[in-house]
């Protein structure tokens, strides 16, 4: 998947965007936590993970 859409993704569903690039696993519930605490934070770690990952 390109990293065009997986911003996207992390965009607008920030939890899905870990999970496609990193699985479930520590990031991914990192992430949940971090996107139920505010939106922000979520999308912030979901594109350091898909940028950290390319």
């Amino acid at each position: 998947m390109s990293n065009l859409i997986r911003i996207l993704l992390a965009i607008f569903l920030p939890p899905i965007a870990v999970l496609v690039t990193a699985g479930i696993g520590l990031q991914f519930l990192l992430n949940i936590l971090l996107t139920i605490l505010g939106i922000v934070p979520g999308m912030i770690h979901a594109i350091w993970i898909i940028t950290r990952r390319s």
